[in-house]
């Protein structure tokens, strides 16, 4: 029996990269999975690689189950009917992955005000708005997952004064990603009246090459070998989705730092083991 027989999980931003890996790892361990995201199918998106169509097609291929929505995040609506539709597909919603995000890489003096309003309605105004869709089922049964993908960028550079002076224009996305992590906590604290529901957050411990770290070249390619492989943060989320909340509840942390911790990897580097992580990551 897998970790996830008998659940229900959507995965949004499942069309590529961390999503992709985390949905066909679900379905794996059991779960029905519902794949969201903007790309239906391959071409679709304009830079990027990966569909929705393609993952659903990978967990069938395997013998798994699974169906595609599309949806934008950003729209309350959109969060609304994908929900209702995964649903009505597959019941009461046990497990979301809230992995959808957007970001552009630019100074934030240059930063376009749509562009900056945008990345924060995908990554952060998104997963509250999943899960708010998503609670009323898991509270109603005192038991579910919300697991939230975080960034390494959510750890700040400090107070200054600063040697390294290399604008890279990640502030956008770094205070993002501090955000999520913060409502991460905030959440988990309301839902411990509940007992069995765990609200928690992962971050890879080291770059994971994707389409998106890809394009934006925070790695050298999808074989850069300074590179995190996608399946350690999909068994991260795994692990988060599946222990007890009593145990995981309100944690944010780092893919190699937790799956060494309850030994499902006897190696680890990155941050959160070789340096520290964020201050949510410490409390």
């Amino acid at each position: 029996m897998g970790k996830l027989t008998g659940k229900v999980a959507i995965v949004t931003g499942a069309s590529r990269g961390i999503g992709h890996e985390i949905a066909k790892l679900f379905a794996a361990e059991g779960a029905k999975v519902v794949c969201a995201a903007r790309t239906l199918n391959e071409g679709d998106h304009r830079l990027l690689s990966g569909s929705l169509a393609g993952t659903v097609a990978a967990i069938r291929d395997a013998g798994g189950e699974a169906m595609a929505v599309t949806a934008d995040v950003s729209s309350e609506a959109d969060c609304t009917a994908l929900v209702d539709a995964a649903r009505g597909a597959y019941g009461p919603i046990d497990v979301l992955v809230n992995n959808a995000a957007l970001t552009y890489y630019i100074p934030t003096a240059e930063y376009p005000t749509n562009r900056w309003m945008r990345s924060f309605a995908v990554n952060v105004h998104g997963p509250f708005m999943m899960a708010k869709a998503v609670l009323p089922d898991m509270i109603a049964r005192r038991a579910g997952a919300i697991v939230n993908i975080s960034s390494g960028s959510a750890i700040g550079p400090g107070r200054g004064p600063y040697e390294d002076k290399t604008v890279r224009g990640g502030v956008l996305y770094g205070a993002c990603k501090a955000a999520l992590e913060r409502f991460t906590q905030g959440l988990a604290q309301e839902m411990g009246q509940y007992d069995g529901i765990t609200v928690a957050a992962v971050s890879p411990s080291r770059v994971v090459p994707t389409p998106g770290t890809v394009h934006h070249k925070l790695v050298s390619g999808m074989d850069d070998p300074r590179g995190e492989p996608p399946i350690l943060m999909a068994r991260a989320a795994l692990l988060l989705a599946s222990e007890p909340a009593e145990t995981v509840n309100g944690r944010v942390t780092y893919s190699q730092q937790i799956l060494k911790e309850y030994g499902w990897i006897t190696e680890a580097h990155g941050r959160g083991v070789d340096t520290p992580g964020s201050g949510y990551s410490q409390i």
